[in-house]
């Protein structure tokens, strides 16, 4: 994937529902405006690669308690200027919780503008996320890196009492559907 490919993704993408359709097209606006969408030096915003990571039976999901935003998450992080959004999602699935995905898919799953904020001098901004789908063995370790206080196997029907994130919980709602 590379911005132009990302482009055309975002063109054809099939929002879940309004509030993500206003996303996508904002998100697409960025995109071909930013040819720098990519890098986390500009400050206005920058394009992120996250993962929602299920169990083989897609009965249970994979949340991280992110350390700086204190809150129940999905592993992800900056792409640092790769265009390849999955492939950051990947790396970061590896880096955040020790673990490899059992069968890949590079189908945008999800995508979200969310502010992130003013944090050590660094302005408040949006990130601009893309989610990828990654299966795991659930009985595979957990390792705990500087950026997760702490991370859980939630079931499915359970992820309410960790989050009430709009974000997240369309996940769960697409996964369900």
């Amino acid at each position: 994937m590379n911005r132009e490919h990302l482009i055309s993704e975002l063109k054809y993408y099939t929002a879940f529902d309004t509030r993500e359709e206003e996303m996508r097209k904002r998100y697409l606006m960025f995109v071909e405006n930013n040819v720098d969408c990519f890098k986390r030096e500009l400050l206005i915003g920058h394009c992120t690669g996250s993962c929602w990571v299920l169990n083989q039976d897609r009965t249970k999901v994979l949340l991280i308690h992110h350390a700086k935003l204190n809150k129940w998450l999905q592993p992800g992080g900056h792409c640092d200027g790769e265009e390849d959004v999955y492939s950051v999602a990947k790396k970061e699935l590896e880096e955040e919780t020790g673990l490899k995905p059992i069968s890949e898919n590079r189908t945008l799953f999800d995508l979200d503008i969310h502010k992130i904020p003013e944090r050590k001098g660094v302005p408040e901004h949006e990130h601009f996320d893309l989610r990828f789908v990654f299966i795991v063995d659930e009985n595979q370790p957990l390792q705990h890196n500087h950026e997760t206080n702490d991370m859980k196997w939630l079931a499915i029907s359970d992820l309410e009492t960790f989050t009430k994130e709009q974000s997240v919980t369309r996940m769960r709602d697409k996964t369900i559907q």
